[in-house]
């Protein structure tokens, strides 16, 4: 054989071997992952749920009354999962660039959502005077007065967090204020936004005066003798909030952005904004614009922007998937609150005969824009909070099912559906409507709930085994920033019912506890239903969105205590990206990624 043609020979043998080679490469990259998380406890809550009871499927890993996770490994692709199952299996699918985590026995769970927060309140007061936990006027003043020193006469000084349903028997005054702050502006919002607190120049700023009469569904309080006090509640807290300089959108921006980053941190990986105006609407499309948002946002339309409204009433609701911001619920307020005896009772409050709180066009809600968004196709969450309130709302949505047939697959909610009658119970089950709810409300109302409703009323309060016993579907958030964001805090909160001081056994209606697994499906699986989001999350199957929380504890495996809230959060990945990792992790991470 010519040697000539000996090397031509093996020169298209190489060449055919790199294309192989090359081809090889190209084929197998594509199926690699991206991310392989190694050696920790995943629950994929992929399992049918539990009995109303409570008692887990016979295809849980469940057994003998002790949890199991169900898979050591995920494999993620994009924003996709691509495997699920053991160590072994998983490094099938490592490739040249595939990033190992080893979670050293971390839980995995699928990507938790707060179903109902404030998102532009919460990043808001970041820059703001934190008042949660003050228990005095006093400890207030104290507080903003650490900031007053520090800013020029003139300035505005914001707060929040003082319990107004903690203190609804002792509202502190306006005159408080002006003689601690008789040179600045000073206003200050309740924890859960039912109730202000202004000083002189503030309420004239507002237009606040002895003789200015009360908004539909607010109150300004007043003296005995008609003066007004500087304490607003209800609907009336409006006036204050609109005598605030305007945001503009990049600092509505750079309040979202804020906000998002600690739910991050905090392990979720989508929350339910429940109520978007919209200015903070425009900010959160041009963040989903540019992939800036760090996880998932539901946005919630405000009912009570009517222009924003009106607009979205005519174009329908937008649920692409395509980036991270889903718009197609409307949020409207029908009754008050129960700590400042705003929610709408069917009889009297225990501790104030005669009042009954405030509901429906009383305190604003306009029937005919939720309606109207109902019938363009958007799913209706609305505030409810008093056992009339719940019904009225519940007769409300029936009524708009009833003559709209194509509104009755839209799985409308009731925000916090706090107080119901058994009867109403089983509404919320038969018209297939979502009780949103917030385990920590629970919790944090005890020292005063007991009293506005009584012995009996009270049994009916955050009824959570009530309603999953009556069959209705359940979804968990926190109600922040009026309530800590931790779901470790609400994982505590709905399995023991017991408030953060309480001794074993001293469980607020201990029979609506619930069992963990549940609580676990209220922040994820059952929430992603609230969402129409269950065949893209809610559990961890390949396919799915590669969202997961890893948290450093496992929920599941050790009792409910105290000891719950010190616990926090491994990684928290949406779409296939790790948007936060403990720092304590930074270091064991490099030295197990491989």
């Amino acid at each position: 054989m010519p040697q000539s043609f000996s090397r031509s020979m093996l020169a298209i043998a190489a060449a055919l071997g790199a294309m192989f080679a090359f081809a090889s490469c190209n084929t197998r990259d594509p199926e690699s992952a991206d991310l392989i998380l190694l050696n920790g406890r995943v629950f994929t809550m992929s399992w049918p749920d539990p009995d109303p009871n409570g008692i887990p499927s016979d295809r849980a890993p469940y057994r003998d009354g002790q949890w199991r996770h169900d898979a050591t490994a995920v494999a993620i692709r994009g924003d996709r999962i691509m495997w699920v199952g053991r160590d072994d299996g998983a490094r099938a699918w490592r490739g040249a660039n595939t990033r190992l985590i080893d979670l050293n026995g971390a839980a995995v769970l699928p990507g938790l959502h707060d179903s109902h927060g404030h998102v532009g309140e919460l990043g808001a007061a970041m820059f703001k005077v934190d008042l949660i936990g003050v228990r005095t006027p006093a400890e207030a003043i104290a507080r903003v007065k650490r900031v007053a020193d520090t800013l020029p006469p003139g300035s505005w000084i914001l707060g929040q967090g003082w319990d107004e349903g903690a203190w609804a028997n002792r509202y502190p005054s306006a005159g408080m204020l002006t003689r601690a702050f008789p040179d600045h502006l000073v206003y200050l919002r309740g924890l859960h936004g039912f109730a202000g607190w202004a000083n002189d120049s503030v309420l004239a700023r507002a237009g606040i005066t002895d003789s200015t009469p009360d908004p539909i569904g607010g109150n300004i309080l007043r003296t005995v003798s008609g003066v007004a006090t500087g304490v607003v509640t209800q609907r009336a807290v409006a006036l204050l909030d609109a005598a605030v300089p305007p945001l503009t959108v990049k600092q509505a921006s750079n309040h979202l952005l804020r906000a998002l980053d600690s739910l991050a941190r905090a392990g979720y990986t989508m929350v339910h904004d429940a109520g978007v105006d919209g200015l903070h609407l425009d900010a959160y499309r041009q963040l989903a614009k540019r992939d800036s948002l760090p996880i998932r946002v539901y946005a919630m339309l405000s009912a009570r922007d009517t222009a924003l409204a009106r607009f979205w009433t005519s174009s329908g609701p937008d649920t692409s998937t395509a980036s991270k911001l889903t718009i197609r619920t409307v949020k409207a307020y029908y009754d008050g609150a129960l700590g400042s005896r705003g929610a709408r009772l069917l009889e009297a409050y225990a501790d104030l005969p005669g009042h009954l709180g405030v509901s429906g066009s009383g305190y604003g809600f306009d029937t005919s824009v939720v309606a109207a968004m109902m019938r363009s196709g958007f799913q209706a969450s609305i505030h409810a909070i008093g056992d009339a309130g719940n019904r009225e709302t519940i007769d409300l949505l029936a009524a708009v099912m009833r003559d709209a047939s194509s509104t009755r697959l839209l799985r409308h909610r009731i925000e916090h559906a706090q107080v119901l009658t058994p009867t109403d119970a089983r509404r919320v089950a038969d018209l297939k409507l979502v009780a949103s709810m917030q385990p920590p409300h629970a919790i944090e109302d005890k020292p005063w709930a007991i009293d506005r409703l009584g012995p009996t009323r009270i049994l009916g309060a955050y009824a959570w085994r009530t309603l999953r016993r009556a069959g209705a579907s359940l979804t968990f958030g926190s109600d922040f920033p009026g309530s800590g964001i931790s779901p470790w805090y609400g994982f505590y909160a709905a399995t023991t019912r017991q408030d953060t001081a309480a001794t074993p056994g001293d469980a607020f209606v201990p029979a609506e506890r619930l069992t963990i697994e549940e609580t676990v499906r209220g922040y994820s699986t059952w929430a992603a239903w609230a969402t129409f989001n269950e065949r893209s999350g809610g559990t961890i199957v390949v396919g799915k969105w590669a969202d997961l929380t890893i948290l450093n504890a496992d929920p599941f495996t050790t009792l409910p205590s105290r000891q719950w809230l010190d616990h926090g959060v491994t990684f928290t990945i949406v779409g296939g990206r790790i948007v936060y990792s403990a720092p304590t992790t930074d270091t064991a991470t490099s030295a197990t990624a491989r």
